[in-house]
């Protein structure tokens, strides 16, 4: 019997309930790293900071959450490391390894890992849970990629706050709205199948 058929439970995340196979896990370790590249390219600079408004955090988040801790680490270091190595699909078509952004793709990693945890104790079920997870996920972001800004920008942490943290709350919040609907959701509906 596969996975699909039985009811979901803690311990799952949204790929546990497709059917288990390695190639399964390849293609969603790379459709998670595709989806964060794609997601990068919408992009809005904020005036002031070297930093832009995207849909690349927000991705990275869902990618973390849907596929769980392991797949969700193994997918953002897919991602980071092909951008790194000349892949034009880091934020604004960047690549490499100059960027002073880049602290965000390193803490994306780390925040994929978290959520993914979390995820696999049930924190993508409800809406309030949901929130929690997506805020903290953000929070992780920002505490590796804020510092990293200012080193690499050489900046005062106050300035990098200001430049790399201060512009996104409003969009980081509109973000975990739309998680709160999207991943309830689809847990209710996996369970009508």
């Amino acid at each position: 019997m596969s996975t699909a058929a039985v009811p979901a439970r803690t311990g799952q995340v949204l790929a546990d309930l497709l059917p288990s196979s390695r190639v399964r896990d390849v293609a969603l370790v790379a459709g998670g790293a595709v989806l964060t590249g794609v997601a990068a390219q919408i992009a809005v600079p904020v005036p002031g900071s070297p930093v832009p408004v995207t849909g690349q955090t927000f991705a990275a988040l869902l990618v973390g959450t849907s596929l769980g801790a392991g797949r969700g680490l193994l997918s953002l270091a897919l991602y980071a490391l092909v951008g790194m190595a000349g892949v034009p699909w880091f934020a604004e078509g960047g690549s490499g390894t100059g960027a002073p952004s880049l602290g965000y793709v390193f803490g994306m990693l780390l925040a994929a890992t978290v959520v993914g945890a979390l995820a696999r104790r049930g924190a993508d079920r409800s809406v309030l849970r949901t929130a929690g997870t997506m805020l903290l996920g953000e929070a992780v972001i920002y505490a590796v990629g804020v510092p990293y800004l200012a080193l690499a920008a050489d900046m005062s942490l106050s300035a990098a706050i200001a430049a790399g943290l201060t512009p996104f709350l409003i969009g980081d919040a509109l973000k975990a709205a739309l998680a709160m609907g999207v991943l309830p959701a689809a847990w209710k509906l996996a369970g009508k199948r």
